[in-house]
């Protein structure tokens, strides 16, 4: 495909000098030796492929070499350096001139050789675009790891990114890309790729022999598995061929060999475990075999072979066949295998005279990629920016994806699953921008606020901004532009459909009219507006006076049904029966929104952020382009006029850090909602079991931190309120979280205020969440501040287990009665949540296990109050603090533990060997079996 106009820009878009080989080669190859200085690459000894250095594909980064004491005579050149990423949270590598929609096969290797002096193991993640493929795991400074998957690209671009975990600085040694032929490896979709587990050559004796480009056309790495007590090799001079259309075109240079038991009557059998992890607690296998005779048989000979896993025929049918002579039957699933424990035998049947063969095999983990990055012109257009005005913030990978790393100042929209996001906002004031206002803001066409507010831009004002078809605000004050407001702004302003702010431009609109629209219409406009508009005064001041004398008649005669709350007191909660809604709202404080209003906000209702017993909660964007989340009032829902009045008159009296703000609300007819900040990460539950957007495992300081906030939050309802309050609907789900996962106590409606004299609120109903509910609230139907403590506690157990507050395994039982018999045994490793990998201090986690136990004491004077719930959580991140200088490696962890050495993720380190069964001709592959020979270099091409 030859190279379109949104090539150059995206290369100017780098802000760096692309060199040379920064684009594929002759053969759709980019080979990158990362942390490569200067300008030139080479070429390497084995494949004879030109590897480039990395500057044209990254502006992050330092390069290091590693040390001395780990380079060998034989290793190859990219071992000899390393990037390192110690600034950002995610750094990519962008590959261009790609074709959307093929399947590229995509490596990358690591050597840590020590090169920061510093003798860690680093563990990070690799994201492939805005999908995750795997974490890299280093086990020692010597260790050398392949990781390698097949994908469908769908853009004419991809970008790989290493992620920073807390556990280490990301670093990588090469970057290789190769395309392959559409028809290859069928069981790559849009919806799916796959990782390498290993890819095996069987039957050559050396194993350090490894086949690669240019013996495999497409540059796969076949390492070799050797053993030579329990197998017999087998091997021809000639070719071995592929049939037509074949899907996975194996090298003749590695189907000519082949493996066959020593033992006649024994079988071949492969043996592996699955490994689970965080972001695939139940991953799936696909495997091809490959197999070929490689012998000319006697006619009264017969080799006929069946696959079995776990002794289970592959197929449905118990399907046997023979191989063909000199030709590959590549023999595969395309629906992943789901078992804990594999056991791959290749068998001989009955009929069969001779025993089974086995040429080669490739073993693959499904990676999802059914996350969508940024729409592609929103992409070009916000990189140009960044390049132009050379944005040094988090800008790195994609713009939107995944939303915890979308870039700071942009907002985006997240539509329905299958559609891509897209830029909605963009601010950039006092960013310190200059120069002319760039020709690529034009190209945001889903952006509806753009502020370059108090910035150094010069020039006019580009008419095209006129073209962004919902743009709603366009901030542009402060600078120093010059000329005139283009027509079509101009048109926009007069329509209503847009806001130009444009003060403080000391050389803007200095002609008279230059900034107004048919200004010689003036004077009968003037007259036109003028007449109608003293009819409205006078018709509006007659309307205002009669509805005063109204209402005070209307005061006199019924002042014990009406609500005059005090200015700095939350009143009482209003009921259907005593109060009128819309008087009721009058007294509110924030601002009133109309129905219309919220569809325009909101899109037509068309993004749903969730679902209460209120109703649905919708995504929508004011008009200054922050985001917000309408809570609309379902005409089915249980909740009505007296609890959506109690959180409206509630939010806009109280005001803390950790309780969610409310915007404002609607009282239009029958529909009723309520405007919140938007809290971008959901509810504190979808991040306890894992089904947040990203499913990554939140760290145990994230959890103390967002347990301390929460509490600060009930302390401030109980003690800093006048008069206090009882929020009565404490839980995991009513904690939400911002970007920063700051935590937010949300969901007011079935607050209750009281006196503090007194020691309860009496209600008629029971109310709040089954296995949070205080159970002396339960018996007395008097709920207090400790019924709040109650549930808080059942939250921190939540937080302390990954579990819910009601356990269902296997019959349902509370949480706290689960935590309570096995802290009794004295084992707190027994509750903790195993995602976090045993990265905690203990003693905190005791101390906040036996703070939430406290709390959900039966007997509520038994319970602590918050202010000294909030004190002990303080001091559980002190102990934390003192954890984390002892241990570096503390923090954010989503890969494999590190407490065995044989878990390395992908790992072809030199200290692991191969477990071979010397009974059946079988082989172990413990967790992940990218080995290499002895040596420890990376891997020579044959």
């Amino acid at each position: 495909m030859a190279p379109g106009p949104w090539l150059l820009l995206l290369c100017v878009a780098t802000g760096v000098v692309l060199h040379a080989h920064a684009q594929p080669d002759s053969k759709g190859f980019i080979s990158i030796d990362c942390g490569l200085s200067g300008e030139s690459g080479h070429v390497d000894d084995t494949t004879k492929l030109f590897y480039a250095p990395d500057a044209g594909f990254t502006d992050a980064g330092t390069n290091h070499n590693v040390s001395a004491e780990y380079v060998t005579p034989t290793m190859g050149k990219t071992w000899y350096n390393v990037r390192s990423f110690a600034a950002g949270k995610r750094n990519c590598y962008t590959l261009r001139s790609l074709v959307s929609g093929l399947k590229y096969l995509i490596r990358a290797t690591f050597k840590y050789g020590n090169y920061d002096g510093l003798n860690l193991h680093p563990v990070f993640d690799l994201y492939i675009g805005v999908n995750y493929w795997q974490t890299v795991n280093i086990s020692s400074p010597d260790a050398v790891m392949l990781v390698e998957a097949i994908v469908v690209v769908p853009d004419d671009f991809v970008q790989v990114c290493l992620v920073n975990t807390d556990a280490g600085t990301p670093f990588i040694s090469s970057l290789e890309l190769r395309p392959l032929k559409q028809r290859l490896y069928p069981q790559v979709t849009e919806a799916q790729g796959l990782t390498l587990l290993n890819r095996l050559n069987f039957g050559p004796t050396n194993d350090s022999f490894v086949v690669r480009y240019p013996d495999d056309p497409h540059d796969r790495i076949w390492f070799t598995m050797v053993d030579t007590v329990t197998w017999a090799s087998i091997s021809t001079p000639q070719k071995v061929h592929t049939v037509d259309d074949d899907l996975f075109e194996a090298p003749s240079a590695v189907l000519r060999t082949g493996i066959m038991p020593r033992n006649v009557s024994q079988n071949i059998e492969l043996t592996w475990s699955s490994d689970p992890t965080p972001m695939d607690p139940s991953p799936g296998y696909l495997i091809v075999l490959h197999f070929a005779e490689l012998q000319v048989l006697r006619s009264n000979a017969l080799r006929e072979v069946r696959v079995t896993i776990n002794d289970k025929p592959w197929f449905t049918l118990d399907f046997t066949f023979s191989p063909v002579y000199l030709y590959d039957i590549p023999f595969y699933n395309r629906q992943p295998f789901q078992y804990s424990h594999y056991n791959l035998s290749v068998e001989a049947t009955s009929n069969s005279t001779l025993p089974p063969v086995l040429n080669a095999a490739e073993i693959f983990t499904v990676v999802p990629t059914t996350n969508l990055g940024t729409d592609p012109d929103d992409v070009y257009a916000i990189t140009a920016i960044k390049a132009k005005y050379q944005v040094s913030k988090n800008w790195m990978g994609d713009p939107c994806a995944p939303k915890a790393m979308a870039w700071d100042r942009l907002t985006c929209s997240y539509g329905a699953i299958g559609s891509r996001p897209r830029i909605t906002s963009v601010s950039l004031s006092s960013s310190g921008l200059s120069g002319e206002i760039s020709s690529s803001f034009t190209n945001l066409k889903a952006v509806q606020y753009l502020d370059l507010s108090n910035n150094n831009l010069i020039g006019s004002i580009p008419d095209t901004l006129s073209e962004l078809p919902v743009l709603k605000v366009l901030d542009l004050s402060g600078n120093q532009l010059n000329g005139s407001i283009p027509s079509g702004l101009l048109k926009r302003i007069q329509d209503g459909s847009l806001d130009l702010r444009y003060v403080n431009n000391p050389n803007l609109c200095t002609d008279g009219n230059s900034c107004q629209l048919h200004a010689k219409k003036k004077s009968n406009m003037a007259l036109y507006v003028a007449v109608p508009a003293v009819l409205l005064v006078v018709i509006v001041s007659v309307t205002v006076l009669l509805l005063i004398c109204l209402l005070k008649r209307n005061k006199q005669g019924s002042m014990d049904n009406s609500i005059t709350p005090e200015k700095y007191k939350i009143p009482s909660n209003p009921t259907t029966n005593d109060v009128d809604s819309q008087s009721s709202l009058q007294h509110l404080e924030s601002r009133r929104f109309t129905y219309k209003e919220l569809e325009m906000i909101t899109t037509n209702f068309q993004q749903v952020l969730g679902k209460g017993g209120f109703g649905y909660v919708y995504n929508g964007f004011l008009e200054n382009g922050i985001q917000v989340a309408v809570k609309l009032r379902s005409h089915s829902s249980n909740q009505g006029v007296k609890e959506f009045l109690a959180e409206a008159q509630i939010l806009t009296r109280i005001h803390h850090m950790n309780l969610v703000t409310m915007i404002g609300y609607c009282k239009d007819g029958e529909y009723m909602a309520l405007v919140y900040e938007y809290m971008s990460e959901g509810t504190l539950q979808e991040h306890i079991d894992g089904s947040n957007r990203s499913g990554a495992c939140l760290p145990w300081t994230h959890r103390l931190r967002i347990a301390l906030e929460s509490a600060q939050g009930l302390e401030y309802l109980h003690k800093g309120c006048n008069p206090p309050l009882i929020h009565r609907d404490v839980k995991a789900t009513n904690i939400l979280l911002n970007a920063t996962l700051e935590a937010r106590i949300a969901d007011f409606g079935l607050s209750k205020v009281f006196n503090s004299n007194d020691t309860h609120v009496s209600t008629n109903t029971l109310v709040g969440t089954p296995g949070y509910v205080d159970p002396e609230y339960q018996m007395t139907m008097q709920p207090t501040v400790k019924s709040d403590v109650y549930s808080f506690g059942v939250v921190l157990l939540e937080l302390v287990t990954g579990k819910p507050a009601i356990l269902r395994e296997p019959v349902p039982v509370n949480i706290i009665h689960w935590v309570r018999q096995r802290l009794a045994q004295g084992n707190i490793e027994a509750i903790v949540d195993t995602r976090m990998r045993g990265c905690y201090d203990v003693n905190a986690v005791w101390k906040v296990a036996d703070i939430a136990l406290k709390c959900t004491a039966q007997s509520s004077v038994q319970r602590p109050n918050m202010t000294d719930v909030v004190g002990q959580l303080r001091e559980c991140i002190e102990l934390e603090n003192g954890h984390s200088r002892d241990d570096a490696n503390n923090g954010f962890y989503t890969g494999s533990s590190g407490n065995d050495p044989n878990m390395s993720y992908d790992s072809y380190a030199t200290d692991q060997s191969t477990n071979v069964s010397p009974n059946n001709a079988s082989f172990e592959m413990k967790k992940r079996l990218m080995r290499v020979p002895t040596v420890p270099t990376g891997p020579a091409a044959r």
